[in-house]
């Protein structure tokens, strides 16, 4: 059926409670989903034995000790059971429409990515799995925080085993630009890139950022950061979910036109820089940028 890998932080404090939360979620799905843990961190390996899912605890670092993706990535693909696989965040919460929406994707296509925004919530304690109603009252609860995340914001990955096998940079996860990188790379690659927003409401268990030294700012703009932007190739290869090539609705799949809008939006965007740039630019460069030669 599925099967589900992501790299945990160590299980601590309230760390670890929204991390079982979404570990747990995600073995409800179905009975044959499979949830494989990569890293070493604290506490993974008995969280991994308590809740049913595979631990691998070798993964690559880099000298500051953060988790290369193409470890975990390829690493998944290489251990799998099941042909489909996704890339969740592990604070993330996924419900039964998840499972719907996934089967559409695989139905229609043989190469695809599936995305979509996520809903921040605040979960302070463990949910009530038990509970025969625990999924509408979490969604309600989503919903009455209403607080959807924009398109640049993007925390489960649903593709076909080889998609990202043994070709993505060597990025760090839990930095910037590499989930915008993911999208361009099935885009350039030829799958479909399915924005499922509309019909799967992802649960993200709102956290702090102490798992950084320097806090959101290092997440965000740290030395890491810019260096995944460098290896992404820079703003080109940055998507968002807004360049899906389809969008799934209640009503069934729909091509996504807005795509073609941004890139346009984009180019027209560059250009106008760029002209602007000409009167301070050297003379052979503003030649070439016209259309002219070079003497």
């Amino acid at each position: 059926m599925l099967t589900i890998f992501s790299t945990p932080k160590p299980f601590q404090g309230h760390i670890g409670i929204i991390q079982r939360n979404a570990i747990q979620s995600w073995k409800r799905l179905h009975p044959d989903v499979e949830v494989i843990l990569f890293g070493d961190d604290e506490g993974a390996a008995e969280a991994s034995a308590i809740l049913g899912a595979r631990h691998v605890a070798s993964v690559q670092r880099n000298e500051h000790g953060t988790k290369f993706l193409p470890s975990i990535f390829d690493q998944a693909q290489d251990l799998a059971r099941h042909e489909v696989l996704c890339y969740v965040n592990c604070d993330i919460v996924l419900m039964s429409d998840y499972i719907r929406a996934l089967s559409d994707v695989v139905n229609r296509f043989s190469r695809f990515l599936m995305v979509g925004r996520r809903w921040d919530t605040n979960i302070l304690q463990a949910i009530e799995f038990d509970e025969p109603e625990w999924q509408e009252s979490l969604r309600q609860k989503a919903r009455e925080e209403n607080h959807q995340r924009p398109p640049q914001w993007i925390d489960y990955f649903a593709f076909r085993r080889g998609l990202y096998y043994r070709n993505t940079p060597p990025f760090v996860i839990g930095r910037t630009s590499w989930d915008n990188w993911l999208l361009w790379k099935a885009r350039a690659s030829g799958a479909a890139v399915v924005d499922a927003s509309s019909v799967i409401l992802a649960v993200h268990q709102n956290h702090d950022y102490l798992y950084h030294p320097d806090g959101k700012v290092g997440v965000w703009s740290g030395e890491e950061a810019i260096r995944n932007y460098k290896l992404a190739g820079g703003w080109r290869h940055l998507y968002t979910i807004e360049n899906a090539t389809h969008k799934l609705t209640e009503s069934g799949l729909q091509r996504n036109w807005r795509h073609d809008v941004i890139l346009i939006k984009r180019e027209i965007e560059r250009d106008w820089a760029l002209m602007r740039a000409l009167p301070r630019a050297p003379a052979w460069i503003c030649s070439r940028l016209r259309g002219g030669q070079q003497g």
